[in-house]
């Protein structure tokens, strides 16, 4: 019903008020309010469709993308907050002759954005599996 509820927001604030100024019978304006919400309909259907088949891939150049970049931001995490530390406290502790500060770095910040988004997309949906 969300998703309803969403199509018929935009249709009414962007849609209607155009279809109002440009087409004056009222017969025929809803007619085309009628054609245009229909398509946008079809376009929301078609596109859960094709989510359907690329969730039941087992490729994973259609499936696999997701986990991808959760291994992306959790290596890159792991990383920034253990290994490099670490890599510098053992170059410390040993005394190599090596410019800490030339190991890479990595923003987190940015990373950060992306995993959050991810987790929380993925609670959303454990949780709409939980209410079926």
């Amino acid at each position: 019903m969300a998703i309803a509820e969403a199509i018929y927001g935009a249709f009414s604030g962007i849609v209607k008020p155009v279809l109002d100024k440009w087409i004056p019978d009222a017969k025929d304006r809803l007619e085309a309010e009628q054609a245009v919400m229909k398509g946008m309909l079809s376009l929301d259907l078609a596109q859960m469709e094709v989510n359907k088949v690329e969730a039941a891939s087992t490729s994973l150049f259609v499936a696999g993308w997701r986990p991808a970049i959760g291994w992306i931001c959790g290596g890159a995490y792991l990383y920034t907050f253990i290994l490099q530390p670490l890599l510098v406290f053992l170059i410390t502790a040993f005394g190599v002759h090596l410019d800490v500060a030339q190991l890479p770095k990595i923003d987190a910040s940015e990373l950060s954005m992306v995993l959050m988004g991810m987790l929380g997309l993925g609670s959303m949906r454990s949780f709409d599996k939980l209410k079926k």
